[in-house]
């Protein structure tokens, strides 16, 4: 071949490979670049309250703090916390309170799980059932060219599969899906802040919100009267490259690289436009509820405080990071360190509460929004529990759970019966003395006569989840796991077996025949979607991410 020819032939396969490359980096990182600019930190002038608190008696303030794909295991109190580091700020709640041991969350995903927090409800009840993946987007840009949820949900079908499974990318669901910005919890709901501000609460939202960003949606619209924070799912800790910052880059996950790729580093003030933080998120987040505290403490006062911590991307302050050289995996260094970072933040809460006067006057609530999540290949996250977020196995959705109230609440106390996230709502609203809305239904109860022993029985005889045609109930201590892809039924005896190790559907058909029931009278209870499921995706129940896939190893398919 002449010279000129493998010129030629090499600068074209070069282009043809660039060309390629380039497309490819393009589409993973384009929601990022149509983020917008964020501009510089300034500082929050907070609403102040009254300057002399008022006489007599007042409700008592509450306060709801909220982790992000928290472990079961990653709490010491119940667990060995993650990489054996211990949790004493979050364990000292549960050993002046309540822990739950048996509290669960409203859903296995960040969204519907806060959805049913916030509003006391299964948020299948008004069609929030999938965690929404839009990115923000500048108003100006045109929406039909370009969705970010099904680019999210395409980016993550195409990536190479870790199992013998593969992700099933909806292609109609894609081309009928809802606009960017229209997934939420739609205003016609009732929130918790909106019954608080009915009894004069002063309501603050800090941190993560994934509940909506249309108007109505927004938390400053659904009954809050200050936040900051992020609408959208995640922001970044500190950006990549920060001094202050170690990361740890999962490249099995094709989440992870996504967010990676596009997630910025900022807040936002009320709508106002979005700045960046000045410091690394979770300190920034836990200084701002330090100073709300202040700026309320004459007055009753509702604090949402919703870390996006140890959520991905994991980004551990390198101070925390260094303080943890005991651990040699580099991975769980940086997910500890986060952790331990939302650990000193929860101390640094509590210990302004008692320099205001405030402590004995708060109901405080700990918890998060699912368990600990496959994707970060860590395998011991929500043990002695199977499966993770993303599951309807009680990794997913068994929680860690407590409740502080110094007067009404004795110290040490456990409650075992089921609670779920939406009885916050319940109970929040019982404290401040705001009655339950009449015109709808109300999942929620009221747990603290339950756990004062006035109150006899259990607050609830089952609890559900749905995901798509993925449902699971447990009435009492029967669980019932109903698979679409591979299709089963999976009978759990949670006394006997607490772990789900054993199915026992086999042995028991006159259960499995009536939790069938139960399940099919609780979904016709329910209402639709409001937006299409675009993705279901392999999630292995005894294997994190990145791990060695084994043949025949037990899956669920998750539909999002």
């Amino acid at each position: 071949m002449r010279t000129w020819a493998k010129v030629l032939l090499g600068t074209t396969a070069a282009l043809a490979v660039g060309v390629v490359a380039s497309r490819d980096y393009i589409k993973l990182h384009m929601a990022g670049w149509m983020a917008g600019p964020t501009a510089p930190n300034h500082a929050i002038t907070w609403n102040q309250g009254p300057a002399t608190a008022p006489a007599g008696q007042r409700p008592p303030n509450i306060i709801l703090i909220m982790a992000d794909d928290l472990g079961y295991n990653d709490i010491s109190l119940t667990g060995t916390g993650a990489g054996g580091v211990a949790t004493p700020n979050i364990d000292a709640i549960g050993h002046d309170g309540v822990v739950f041991s048996n509290g669960y969350a409203g859903n296995a995903t960040c969204a519907p799980s806060r959805a049913a927090l916030m509003t006391g409800r299964y948020p299948t009840r008004f069609g929030y059932e999938f965690t929404p993946t839009d990115t923000r987007l500048p108003a100006w840009f045109p929406t039909s060219l370009f969705r970010p949820d099904a680019m999210f949900a395409r980016t993550i079908a195409e990536f190479p599969s870790t199992s013998e499974h593969k992700a099933i990318f909806d292609e109609e669901a894609a081309r009928r899906a809802a606009q960017p910005g229209a997934k939420g919890v739609p205003a016609s709901e009732i929130t918790i802040a909106e019954q608080l501000k009915s009894r004069g609460y002063h309501t603050l939202h800090l941190g993560k919100w994934h509940l909506g960003e249309a108007k109505g949606m927004r938390p400053e619209d659904q009954g809050f009267d200050e936040s900051l924070g992020f609408i959208i799912g995640g922001q970044k800790f500190l950006p990549d490259d920060d001094p202050n910052v170690v990361n740890s880059k999962q490249d099995f996950d094709p989440i992870d690289k996504f967010l990676w790729a596009n997630l910025p580093f900022s807040v936002q003030y009320n709508g106002s436009p979005r700045f960046a933080p000045d410091k690394y998120m979770t300190d920034y987040l836990t200084d701002q509820a330090v100073t709300t505290i202040k700026a309320n403490r004459n007055r009753p006062f509702f604090l949402y405080l919703a870390y996006n911590a140890p959520h991905t991307p994991l980004q551990a302050l390198k101070a925390d990071y260094d303080a943890l050289s005991q651990i040699k995996d580099h991975r769980l260094r940086v997910y500890a360190a986060m952790i331990r970072s939302v650990d000193r933040g929860v101390g640094r809460v509590m210990a302004e509460l008692k320099r205001q006067g405030l402590d004995d006057n708060t109901l405080v609530i700990f918890t998060s929004d699912n368990g600990g999540a496959n994707y970060i290949g860590l395998p011991d996250i929500n043990r002695p529990y199977r499966g993770w977020k993303a599951t309807f196995y009680e990794g997913g959705t068994h929680v860690p759970f407590m409740m502080r109230w110094p007067g009404r609440i004795a110290p040490g106390s456990t409650y075992r019966e089921m609670i779920s996230h939406f009885d916050i709502y319940a109970t929040a609203s019982a404290a401040a003395g705001a009655p339950l809305p009449l015109d709808r239904r109300v999942d929620g109860v009221d747990v603290l006569p339950f756990v004062e022993g006035k109150a006899s029985g259990a607050p609830h005889q089952a609890l559900f989840w749905r995901s798509g045609r993925y449902r699971v109930v447990r009435d009492g201590n029967w669980k019932l796991q109903s698979l679409d892809l591979p299709r089963q039924d999976l009978l759990y005896d949670l006394a006997a077996d607490p772990t789900e190790r054993t199915d026992v559907a086999a042995a028991h058909p006159a259960v499995v025949s009536a939790l069938q029931a139960r399940l099919k009278a609780h979904d016709a209870q329910q209402q639709p979607p409001a937006w299409q499921s675009l993705i279901r995706s392999p999630i292995a129940i005894d294997r994190p991410l990145g791990a060695t896939p084994k043949p025949g190893e037990p899956y669920i398919y998750w539909s999002n």
